[in-house]
């Protein structure tokens, strides 16, 4: 159960990213991304968009494993979609912002140890 909540937290995550990057961007942006140039986002508004559908097909995965009737089927789904969070999330910590470890790949990692856990314990 604890591995279905944490499954669920990190799809909201990336619902909320999805929502910032692709609805909010040039609004609420700048109070979320604040080493990032205020004048460079609404040049980057439709960069930021697509990076926000990614993250809506992240959310979706993670919502469709909760559909899926059969136990294997719905763990390797889940385990698939989290694992690419967390490598979405270590390519950011390294590349852009140390803190996008903690906004998404850990929430990611930490569901990941909680799915296995259920699975092999």
């Amino acid at each position: 159960m604890l591995a279905k909540i944490l499954i669920g937290l990190v799809a909201a995550i990336h619902v909320y990213i999805l929502w910032l990057e692709m609805f909010a961007w040039t609004t609420r942006g700048p109070k979320v991304f604040k080493n990032f140039p205020a004048h460079l986002f609404p040049a980057t508004r439709s960069l930021a968009a697509n990076q926000g559908l990614y993250n809506g097909f992240l959310a979706a995965g993670l919502v469709w494993s909760f559909f899926i009737g059969d136990p294997q089927w719905q763990h390797n789904v889940a385990l698939f979609f989290l694992s690419c969070v967390a490598v979405a999330g270590i390519y950011g910590t390294v590349t852009a912002d140390k803190k996008i470890f903690f906004t998404q790949a850990l929430p990611a990692l930490v569901a990941i140890g909680f799915l296995l856990i259920q699975k092999y314990v």
